[in-house]
Parts: C-alpha cells; structure tokens; sequence
C-alpha cells in the first residue's frame, strides 16, 4: 500500500524541511524589521557580516552583496580594533559614531544578541542598530539654550544689582504705619455666645 506524498514537502526528512521552513520564516521576519539589523559570523575570521537586513541597507547605504564577507570595521572607518572591542566585550550596548557609504556620520547605538548553535557554541552576532543622531542634537540643543539662558540671567542681574551709568537710583516711598491706617475706623467687636 502507498502513503500519498503531501507536494512540497519530502517524507524523506521532516526535520529537515522543519528547519528549512523556520529559517526562511526567521529570514522573512528579520527582512521585513524596520530597525537595522545586521548578522555576522562569530567564527570566522574578522567576524564578517552574513546578512543585513532591507531597513540596515537603507540606514547605511551598503547592500548584503556589498557586505558579505567584510568586517564591521567597514562601518567604523576601518577601525578593526574597536570592531573586535565591540564583539569582544561582554557589554551589549555601544553608543558610537558610524559612517554611512555616503560619508555621513552616523550616531549610533549597537545592540549585540548572540546566536548560539544546539550545542551551545556561539554561532553568530545579530547587531541592532539604533540612530541616536536626534537625540544627540537635542542634547546639544539643551545645552546651547541653558548656556544661553544662564548668560541672559547673568545679564539681566547685573542691570538689576547696579544701575546704568548716570542713572539715579529710583526714590520709593513707603509711608509710616500710622498714615496708612489713619482712616481706618475702629471696627465692632465681636462678642461670644
């Protein structure tokens, strides 16, 4: 008797075509990630990149074809040392200066995720990048304006604590107590029950 064959799917081996369905799914989720990302390979050496994603393509301008095989350097202005510091370090946030293919300098955070294989080997680095460009303007910004401020306020105490040259202190009078309460009228005194 013969077990009818489901198409697109070998009987030969289910797990294989398990793991090839769960790695085009995890490649399709990653692709479509609005946030750069980037895959690079523990093993190799220089750790290069394995994929990048649609979003890290247009963040930085360099295509997976473009990058496949070349060492996150590539992004640090050729700065291999601090790629391998990067990798190396058990810290899993970097808030560094990155340059697009273009030349831009770019701000950025990395945050780092290990992939790890069944047997608990470090397999690949999976690299999140995020654009801090704005919030470092806005820091700048802040501090423009309390630099500002703090001159304006230095200023403006200044003309206060002395008077413009030539200028008479204003004459402010306060009349005695007695004068300003002369035309008040004793009032009804109130009595307890």
């Amino acid at each position: 008797m013969a077990i009818p064959v489901k198409p697109g799917r070998p009987d030969t081996a289910p797990a294989l075509f398990r793991l090839l369905s769960e790695s085009a799914l995890s490649r399709a989720a990653l692709s479509a990630c609005g946030v750069p990302l980037a895959l690079l390979d523990a093993n190799a050496k220089g750790r290069p990149f394995v994929s990048v994603n649609g979003a890290f393509e247009a963040f930085f301008g360099h295509s997976e074809g473009e990058l496949r095989g070349r060492s996150l350097a590539l992004l640090l202005r050729g700065d291999e040392a601090l790629a391998q510091r990067v990798l190396g370090d058990a810290q899993r946030r970097w808030e560094l200066d990155a340059w697009s293919k273009d030349g831009t300098l770019r701000h950025v955070e990395i945050s780092l995720g290990a992939l790890r294989g069944a047997d608990g080997a470090l397999k690949h680095w999976v690299l999140a990048f995020s654009d801090c460009g704005e919030v470092q303007r806005l820091r700048a910004e802040v501090e423009q304006l309390k630099s500002l401020a703090a001159s304006s306020l230095g200023l403006c105490l200044e003309s206060v604590a002395q008077p413009a040259r030539g200028a008479q202190k204003p004459a402010v009078e306060v009349a005695p107590a007695d004068e300003l309460h002369a035309d008040r009228k004793p009032g009804r005194v109130l009595q307890h029950r």
